[in-house]
């Protein structure tokens, strides 16, 4: 299996998807990838954060983690990106990224990359497949290649059966179902695994 290089992108307001993506480094790492956790740039005012303490311990309690940069995209052979619903969309704080990224995009350099996404909402129909659908879209353009889940594995079953990302719904309390770490957990083996076939199918046509 070829050496896999993943970047875990994550944007959480309160710590759901940045568990959905320590569980994912978790697998990644087992499954021998090289593995960065980054998180995506908060751009809400300190004035709204402090409001909710949930959000200011989070935002403080991360702090030490990386910002993501467009470097970490271009390092990147596969990419598992985590983020809450919002409004059934992407949070803008993400899109704010992703609409930065149009210079790698022109040079050709977001082409073929792996990719993969998770989502999270406060019921269980509160738009996380489109959230993860309107994420992949971006990724069409990038011309990278979507691993979703589909059903390849028993565990996406009891973590809810979301085809194209595991979803989680979020209790009162903030708990997530156990569930959804072995769901994760193959999704992102799943992953590495399909961005190895590719990395070695591209070594093979440069060889």
């Amino acid at each position: 299996m070829a050496n896999v290089k993943l970047a875990v992108i994550y944007y959480s307001s309160t710590g759901t998807n940045y568990q959905l993506s320590q569980w994912a480094a978790e697998s990644a790492r087992a499954a021998g990838a090289e593995v960065k956790i980054l998180r995506i740039k908060e751009l809400a005012p300190q004035e709204a954060i402090d409001k909710n303490p949930a959000w200011k311990a989070h935002t403080e309690a991360v702090k030490d983690v990386p910002v993501v940069s467009l470097g970490d995209l271009e390092w990147a052979d596969a990419i598992i990106f985590s983020m809450p619903t919002r409004y059934g969309n992407i949070p803008a704080q993400l899109k704010e990224f992703l609409d930065s990224t149009g210079g790698l995009w022109f040079q050709g350099k977001l082409a073929n990359k792996v990719v993969s996404a998770m989502t999270s909402a406060q019921n269980p129909h509160g738009g996380q497949e489109v959230t993860t659908l309107a994420l992949y879209t971006t990724m069409y353009h990038w011309g990278a290649i979507i691993a979703a889940p589909g059903y390849t594995d028993q565990s996406l079953f009891p973590a809810g059966g979301n085809p194209y990302g595991t979803s989680v719904t979020v209790g009162q309390d903030g708990s997530i179902s156990p569930d959804a770490q072995a769901a994760v957990a193959h999704q992102a083996k799943r992953t590495v695994t399909v961005a190895s076939w590719v990395k070695q199918g591209l070594q093979g046509q440069q060889a």
